[in-house]
């Protein structure tokens, strides 16, 4: 159950394709904006502070947008969205971390990282696939990977489990969830 059991295949199919287009256009809108966004400042205290500041946003809007699961006509599909546009966002707060560690300190990992390549080492980071071509040298780089490893945790444990919770609880309101909150739907 999507939390569309009462509407007619039609309007199923409409939110289907209208959670399907805002997660895709989210999606493109965020790396779009990674790749036009002038990063020509270099790595320091400025951008630690930077990267925690939009890690602490993103939990802000995570929380924001649990109880906006909870409370959504669709809770599921609203679920869908949110991960949608969380990932990607988390995925290029610690990318333009990274590009700027290696554009200011161009030993810091073990080749070069352009934009692509800090996307592709912070997303092989994030699927704890493991270090192949790309893998972190310096002590700094070591650190923020480190990071990004503890908060990969936090994103795919607990922020999962929030929102699984908030689509339990929002099925529970339509009546078309479980009663008992420990009952898996």
């Amino acid at each position: 159950m999507d939390g569309t059991t009462t509407a007619r295949p039609g309007e199923r199919r409409r939110a289907l394709l209208g959670c399907l287009l805002r997660s895709a256009a989210s999606t493109v809108l965020i790396t779009t904006l990674y790749y036009l966004a002038p990063l020509d400042g270099v790595f320091g205290v400025r951008t630690v502070v930077t990267l925690v500041v939009g890690l602490g946003l993103f939990g802000f809007l995570v929380v924001w947008q649990v109880a906006v699961v909870a409370r959504a006509q669709h809770p599921r599909l609203r679920a869908l969205e949110v991960l949608a546009t969380g990932v990607p966002l988390f995925l290029v707060l610690f990318s333009v971390t990274y590009y700027l560690l290696a554009e200011g300190n161009p030993g810091s990992f073990s080749e070069s990282l352009n934009r692509t390549d800090a996307l592709y080492f912070t997303v092989t980071v994030f699927a704890t696939v493991g270090f192949g071509d790309i893998a972190p040298v310096t002590q700094t780089a070591r650190v923020l990977t480190t990071a990004q490893m503890l908060a990969d945790l936090l994103l795919v444990g607990v922020i999962a489990q929030a929102l699984f919770g908030a689509v339990r609880i929002g099925m529970r309101r339509k009546g078309t969830g479980p009663v008992d909150p420990d009952e898996d739907s």
